[in-house]
């Protein structure tokens, strides 16, 4: 097969399968050598040699950032902090200069730009360029597209050509052809050069770069003949260095050198803060059989997922959460300005560049506009709220809505009964590490913070009579630091316990943790009675609120069958406002707010214990679910204050009145609509008989007056129950508003 195009040119040099094969070699080489010039400007600007500040402290922090110190002699050359380019931004609004006399006298540093400018610095296009919306994969072509109209150094197989790039055409858009021998079948006999005389090719597209040579003359070179292509102006390297920076896929990840300013010879230091991982904590308690004693170990797990070596560095760890937060520093910022429309459109091209006047008027050629948006650079910074280990809070329920306690009345108050609280002696608790650590860029280490002897009971936990029990520690923390929350497992009896959460603790305060189940102790209840006593009565916006003590009677039946004593915690589901007798103490667990019943319970052996128990409660009751039998209930109360309990019966005689009233009023309303029938059917027997009658006149003037009365009966009734709808009203309302 020929092609005419192959007809009148020199004999086709004959191509075999295996030169075929070389040519996307060819292009990959190519590929990868504008790659490898990129890559080689985007260096350009780090090639220096600089000298790192030894990191001398990292200080880790619960809030996703590290303070890292460098201290070190300022040398004759160039001295530098290496800073990834994802934590720019932070170093450069947290750097402080702690050498003596602030000898520093400024930092140097690349730019950083947006991923949008890096690719319009490399005339890369931007995301949606295609309609797609997606980002745009830097190819071969585009890198090539890029460079169009810059000054260029090709290499090709003849030499090197120095030019201006003026256009790069595809395969489907270049005119330029090449002819080549098919390659035989298997098993045909070679092509010889008599085939290849005769026209025997195949037109093969390539390709094509447009070059302006410095002799002003226009070269069409085919892109499978590139070897090298080499960006000759200075900026524009630096620019493409830029964008790769920007669009590598580790760009965040490189480090970016800031180069410190200070005078040579004398010491410095400088501190930062960055984003680093969150240091986590994870505990071990270790039980004393005979003693309510333990020994409580702390471990810290860091990571260093720099990549510097750590060489003993001081490492501290803060337990506490100083505010931080992300803001886009490093990168240049560009204000937002209004753009105006002139009030003459002129446009950016000539009218008549490639068209006619004649063309213009009949359409042919479309009308150029002129919109357009500007908009400067713009960023955004994202937090993680770090959760902590603790356990959920479980509050008293009393089963309505209207049903709360009391703060009237102080019948108890077990929170009394709770440790003391925490104290700190600061925001945020330090721990520094013993002796400085040695570790390898991206590695991790687990470091003890903590090992000392702590109070810890331990108990069998009933949430409720019925469950089963739980094994359970009752942890104080004795030392003088904040425990920051983290895993805890335990120890005991030679060998592994169990393990739990355990939340964030100060210095004195307790913990109650849950590690496991007990199957030795069991707890029943045998008995629940409960009994209310009313109190006192407050009155306010139509709300009158009783204030009482529910008498309760519980009874449990606790079986031990270990060989050793045992100490129950019973959750007791009341509110605070509570006495409770015949336990053999009262604890309060602040962290769910709940108090808790301890037996002590001896070694193989049963227990019937008996708790009373008073809660000062107090329960609304609208003024529309009010009745005469509730009030007086209420007035008969003997506990109640005197003066209320007769402000109480006032308030039950009056509403007793009132409803009295309403009854008969209701009375009278019925005999009035039934006079109003017997009215009308009068008046329709008058019209019916001829003449009149005089029976029926009298009948109807009788009916007609008592029809006065009967209304005047009415509005009298209305009066005394409004009337005592208001004495009622007045009654409860001299019972006080005190809550």
């Amino acid at each position: 097969m020929s092609s005419p195009r192959c007809a009148g040119r020199s004999a086709p040099v004959p191509v075999s399968a295996p030169s075929s094969a070389r040519r996307p070699r060819a292009r990959r080489l190519v590929a990868s050598g504008v790659t490898a010039v990129l890559v080689l400007a985007a260096t350009v600007a780090h090639a220096q040699d600089r000298t790192p500040v030894p990191l001398a402290r990292v200080r880790f922090y619960e809030t996703g950032v590290g303070y890292f110190e460098r201290a070190g002699t300022m040398p004759t050359g160039s001295l530098s902090l290496p800073v990834p380019a994802a934590h720019l931004d932070d170093a450069l609004k947290t750097l402080v200069v702690l050498s003596p006399g602030g000898n520093v006298a400024g930092l140097e540093f690349a730019s950083s730009v947006s991923r949008d400018m890096a690719r319009a610095l490399a005339g890369l296009g931007g995301a949606g360029d295609d309609g797609s919306g997606a980002e745009p994969h830097i190819g071969y072509d585009s890198l090539l597209r890029s460079l169009k109209g810059a000054a260029v150094e090709l290499g090709t197989g003849q030499g090197k050509l120095e030019g201006r790039l003026v256009e790069v055409l595809g395969p489907e858009e270049s005119a330029a052809e090449r002819c080549v021998v098919r390659a035989p079948p298997p098993g045909a006999a070679p092509v010889t050069p008599d085939d290849a005389a005769a026209g025997h090719c195949v037109a093969e597209r390539h390709g094509t770069v447009l070059v302006l040579t410095k002799d002003s003359e226009i070269r069409r070179i085919r892109t499978s003949d590139l070897v090298s292509v080499r960006p000759t102006d200075a900026g524009f390297k630096t620019r493409l260095g830029s964008a790769l920076d920007a669009l590598g896929e580790g760009g965040a990840k490189t480090a970016r050198a800031l180069s410190v300013h200070a005078d040579a010879g004398k010491p410095i230091a400088l501190g930062y803060v960055a984003e680093a991982p969150v240091w986590r904590s994870t505990f071990r308690l270790v039980l004393d059989a005979a003693a309510p004693t333990g020994v409580l170990q702390g471990w810290a797990l860091i990571h260093n997922d720099t990549d510097e070596d750590w060489k003993q560095v001081k490492v501290e760890l803060v337990n506490g959460q100083p505010e931080s937060f992300l803001f886009p520093l490093a990168a240049p910022r560009y204000a937002r300005r209004e753009l105006r429309t002139p009030e003459r459109e002129l446009s950016t091209v000539p009218q008549l560049l490639d068209t006619t006047v004649d063309n213009m008027w009949s359409g042919s050629a479309g009308g150029l506009s002129l919109t357009g948006i500007g908009e400067g650079g713009g960023g955004r910074g994202e937090g993680i709220g770090l959760g902590s280990i603790g356990t959920i809070g479980h509050g008293s329920g009393y089963g309505s809505a209207r049903l709360g306690e009391s703060s009237a009345l102080q019948v108890g108050n077990l929170a009394a009964t709770a440790q003391a609280e925490g104290e700190e002696a600061a925001a945020m608790f330090l721990y520094a590490m013993p002796a400085p650590v040695d570790l390898h860029a991206h590695s991790s280490a687990l470091l003890p913070f903590l090992s000392q002897g702590v109070s810890a009971r331990r108990v069998a936990y009933f949430a409720a009579p019925g469950q089963p029990a739980e094994s359970a520690v009752h942890l104080r923390n004795d030392t003088a630091q904040t425990l920051p929350a983290g895993t805890l497992a335990i120890f005991s009896d030679g060998g592994f316990a169990g393990e739990a959460g355990l939340a964030r603790t100060k210095p004195r305060e307790e913990r109650i943790v849950r590690y496991g189940l007990d199957l030795d102790v069991e707890l029943a209840s045998s008995r629940s009675d409960a009994t209310d006593l009313p109190q006192l009565f407050t009155f306010d916006n139509d709300v009158l609120v009783e204030h009482f003590v529910r008498m309760h009677a519980d009874g449990y039946e606790i079986r031990n069958r270990s060989s050793t004593a045992r100490t129950v915690y019973l959750t007791l589901r009341y509110g605070r406002n509570t006495d409770v007798q015949g336990a053999d103490r009262i604890e309060f667990d602040e962290e769910s707010g709940q108090a808790l019943a301890v037996f002590e319970v001896g070694a193989q052996g049963d227990s019937a214990r008996e708790l009373e128990i008073r809660e000062g409660l107090r329960q609304n009751h609208a003024l529309g679910a009010l009745d005469v039998k509730l009030l007086r209930g209420f007035a008969a109360a003997p506990a109640v204050p005197a003066e209320q309990r007769a402000a109480l019966g006032r308030a039950a005689d009056g509403l007793e009145a009132r409803d009295r009233a309403r009854a008969d009023s209701g009375e009278v309303e019925v005999a009035i609509a039934d006079l109003e029938r017997d009215i009308e059917r009068l008046r329709l027997s008058a019209r019916a008989v001829e003449g009149g009658s005089d029976e029926l006149a009298e009948r109807l003037v009788a009916a007609e007056d008592r029809m006065g009365e009967l209304a005047q009966k009415r509005k009298e009734l209305l009066g005394l129950a409004q009337s005592h709808d208001k004495a009622w009203r007045v009654a409860l309302a001299s019972l006080g508003t005190r809550r």
